[in-house]
């Protein structure tokens, strides 16, 4: 750790001094979407923000699942809500029945 990057501040909630890293974001689009995640999620820091985002992006590659995996997982899910393909509809009649003829 880099002692010029870090400060001290006291924490109230264990009584005791801690050591922390101060997050600067050089990046100006960078910094952008660590406001908006910190919006989005509603965190109180960027820090913060950052650390949520950067656990569930490394979450996410650990589950090594494919864009295709993940996009025929929820093609399931919605297949299952719709219930049973009806194969048999007649679109026509369907129409002629809406329009009474």
């Amino acid at each position: 750790m880099n002692i010029q990057w870090a400060y001290i501040e006291y924490s109230a909630r264990s009584n005791a001094l801690v050591a922390t890293m101060s997050l600067y974001i050089r990046d100006h689009k960078v910094d952008e979407l660590a406001i908006e995640v910190m919006r989005r999620l509603g965190t109180k820091t960027k820090t913060e923000a950052v650390r949520l985002a950067l656990e569930n992006e490394l979450r996410r590659a650990e589950e090594g699942v494919s864009l295709r995996e993940r996009v025929k997982a929820i093609q399931d899910r919605v297949a299952a809500r719709m219930g049973p393909y009806a194969y048999k509809f007649d679109q026509k009649a369907y129409m002629d029945e809406m329009w009474e003829e």
